[in-house]
This record gives C-alpha cells, structure tokens and sequence, in this order.
C-alpha cells in the first residue's frame, strides 16, 4: 500500500492509525457534531430519535457524495486551470 500515492510503503496498522488520527483528532468532529448539534438537538426533546435519524442519514449522504463527487470531479482538477478557478470563486 502507499501513503498518499507517492511511494511511502504502509501497512494496515499505519492506514488505521491515520485514520484514527483524521477522526479523533480533528477539532471540527467536537465542533460540529457536540457543540452544534448538541445544541440544536435540545429543540427536539419529543422526536429525539427522529432528530438522530436524520442526522445520521444527513451525514452519510454528505460523505457519500463528496467521496463520489470527488472522484467524478477527478478529470475536470486534473486541469492546472480548473485549479485556478476554483480559488479565484472561493477568494470571491
């Protein structure tokens, strides 16, 4: 296996500890999903389950699509113009 495509050799262990690492060590998993939909659960004390249903669901559809989207979108960044862009919209 290699990391990040560039020829590093890994291993499984190494694989699940970055993903570890990317999952428990990135501030946005507290951010997001204790602060910001701790809060706005407390709204929905009667259909809590629902609440969490829909967050779930909402969150699978999220990650699903940005990995396909990625990967559709992988031809299109393959243009150093693309690139360019992208920034300028996002810097707008």
């Amino acid at each position: 296996m290699l990391l990040g495509g560039v020829g590093i050799p890994t291993g499984v262990s190494v694989a699940i500890g970055t993903i570890a690492a990317l999952t428990w060590l990135n501030p946005h998993v507290y951010l997001d999903t204790v602060v910001l939909l701790g809060t706005i659960s407390t709204r929905f004390t009667e259909d809590r389950d629902a609440f969490a249903a829909g967050a779930v669901t909402g969150s699978f559809l999220f990650f699903f699509a940005l990995g396909y989207g990625a990967a559709w979108l992988r031809p299109v960044f393959a243009n150093p113009t693309a690139w360019r862009i992208l920034e300028a919209v996002i810097a707008v």
